[in-house]
């Protein structure tokens, strides 16, 4: 078939985010090995942002369908709501158990991010329902933040576009200020910081609302979809002082994050951190099978293992513990431990990082920042001001799509986000590109 076959079919499609405006020249992906991806047109294009920042472990990678294909043909699908279980499943919850962290043991399994932050909302709730504090609903959340776009998951979202043609949003769900170094914009006193200025606003809000009303926070490490916002060092160690001291549960996305992408296993090591509940999904099989989950502080897990049967934990997914992703979980694992690709993404992130900030002298390149293998250039119309540049930033993704590498954009940022298997010459090939893109769409 030729291109234009594929696009006149590709219409009967409704893809997410869909606008024709947006879809006029869509490519059409054939195939792919390690971070190249090959069109129908014959097209080699490097992946930058890793799929959505799902392809850890790179294309192509047959261990992975040889995973998907043996547990197919031995168990394709059980049930594992209560009352059954199959063996992929317990294997990949006893591996996890302890794995990010030390307080988190329990996991439930869902098909994707947006659910697992869905599970970790209601299993808030529960917590403080069976604890005798009801009223313990709200979940704060930061601007910029994504967390997915089902009802309450958006509702938590910062990123505001999603919202008007949906609501009204799920009650319930506040925001403060992102911990932004370059725009925070909320107020910074005396002797603050802006990690802690951003941290003071949570507990503000808290007070504000009522410790009796918040059951918990939600933040990622780093926010990725809404810019690649990397906190300050002293920005999480004081959210979870401000959560032990009202009382309220710490929820880490690390959709994003999780499973070596910052260049520790999971983000908040970084900071001595624990959450209460870890949101995961994207990076635990590498995109090549959906899959997510939470797993839950030993506290919550013997709320929910000591409820009355009939307040039970009455919640459940019909693909939750899939046999066949649970199995390709494993063996994605092995890929990223055995390549120690944790390392790599240290690695490599310094290098990237590196190279982009060589873009600072630029006219319009306002702020580089990154963290492991998440980056962002943000462009501005000048310096001083730092008044937004936004369609610079989408010149520049145009500029390296011609050249032959795919990311995003979010407002006026530039992302990257390339698989954590990229090797040093990719990742210089990647720089150049960007650095070529980045000087023509900064002439004037």
């Amino acid at each position: 078939m030729t291109t234009q076959s594929w696009l006149e079919q590709d219409k009967t499609l409704l893809h997410p985010l869909h606008h024709p405006t947006a879809h006029q020249n869509p490519l059409i992906i054939e195939s792919a090995q390690g971070v190249w991806l090959k069109t129908v047109d014959g097209r080699e294009i490097m992946d930058g942002l890793a799929g959505l920042w799902n392809v850890l472990v790179g294309h192509g990678r047959s261990q992975l369908a040889d995973a998907a294909h043996r547990q197919m043909t031995r168990l394709a699908y059980s049930s594992n709501y209560a009352g059954m279980s199959n063996l992929p499943a317990i294997e990949l919850a006893q591996r996890l158990a302890g794995a990010a962290y030390p307080n988190l043991n329990m996991t439930f399994f869902t098909s994707g991010g947006a659910e697992a932050n869905e599970s970790a909302f209601k299993t808030a709730r529960f917590y403080w329902k069976q604890l005798g504090q009801p009223n313990k609903v709200k979940i704060i959340a930061r601007q910029d933040a994504y967390h997915g776009v089902t009802l309450a998951a958006m509702s938590a979202t910062g990123i505001t576009p999603y919202w008007p043609m949906f609501e009204p949003r799920v009650p319930g769900f506040l925001h403060v200020d992102a911990p932004y170094p370059y725009r925070f914009a909320g107020e910074i006193k005396a002797g603050e910081t802006v990690g802690t200025a951003a941290a003071r606003q949570i507990a503000d809000l808290i007070e504000q609302e009522g410790p009796e009303t918040i059951a918990a926070i939600i933040a990622e490490p780093v926010q990725g979809a809404g810019g690649v916002i990397v906190p300050p060092d002293d920005y999480f160690p004081a959210v979870r002082a401000i959560c032990d001291q009202y009382n309220v549960l710490l929820i880490a996305d690390e959709v994003i994050t999780g499973f070596g992408r910052t260049g520790e296993w999971f983000a908040l090591n970084r900071y001595g951190v624990q959450p209460d509940i870890l949101t995961f999904a994207k990076g635990i099989t590498s995109g090549y099978q959906p899959l997510g989950g939470i797993q839950i502080s030993d506290a919550i897990r013997e709320v929910i293992l000591n409820a009355p049967p009939g307040q039970r934990w009455m919640h459940a997914y019909t693909y939750s513990g899939h046999p066949t992703c649970c199995a390709v979980a494993l063996a994605n694992l092995d890929i990223l431990e055995g390549e120690h690709l944790t390392g790599n993404a240290a690695a490599r992130g310094t290098q990237l990082l590196s190279g982009l900030q060589s873009l600072l002298h630029l006219p319009h390149v306002g702020n580089v920042r990154g963290l492991g293998l998440m980056a962002a250039i943000e462009f501005v119309q000048d310096k001083e001001s730092r008044t937004p540049a936004i369609p610079l930033a989408e010149k520049v993704q145009a500029a390296c799509l011609e050249r032959g590498l795919l990311s995003r954009v979010k407002g006026q940022s530039y992302l990257l986000a390339p698989p954590l298997s990229i090797s040093e010459d990719e990742m210089s090939h990647l720089l150049a590109i960007v650095r070529e893109a980045a000087a023509a769409a900064n002439q004037p």
